[in-house]
């Protein structure tokens, strides 16, 4: 892991904002070089930092979390399922009560009922329980 400075911290900031900015613009924004810019990135890639780059959709979808309860020692089975639904943006084990919480992104409510059935089907999961997303506030850190 390396260590991250205020620039580091600043470019961070920026690019969960607009990860699509420009080197150029990052530079204006930050009163650093270009280069310097480029190279900071880099190294934030190159060091896991920064493991990707990703969108927002600008026509409106919905979001919710869905925490999941797994039977016996089928965690690793469900989990592999479920990162390959395209629906669930994130997954996350936790401890306590739910063994893993997804972050599901979908079109509208008859695309997250499909979604959560198939869900509901994967062999292993014991129960579920669902929150959907009404507004948000803030996004990134």
């Amino acid at each position: 892991m390396i260590s991250v400075d205020d620039l580091d911290t600043e470019l961070l900031s920026a690019l969960r904002h607009n990860a699509r900015i420009s080197v150029s613009s990052l530079a204006a924004m930050t009163g650093a070089s270009r280069a310097t810019v480029a190279t900071r990135i880099d190294r934030l890639v190159a060091s896991g930092t920064i493991v990707g780059f990703t969108i927002r959709t600008g026509h409106e979808t919905r979001s919710a979390i869905v925490m999941i309860e797994v039977l016996g020692k089928l965690a690793d089975r469900v989990a592999d399922q479920l990162r390959g639904l395209p629906q669930v943006r994130a997954l996350h084990s936790t401890n306590g009560k739910w063994d893993f919480v997804a972050e599901l992104e979908d079109r509208d409510l008859a695309a997250f009922d499909e979604t959560l059935r198939r869900i509901r089907l994967i062999n292993g999961i014991n129960s579920t329980e669902t929150n959907i997303l009404l507004k948000t506030s803030k996004t990134g850190f």
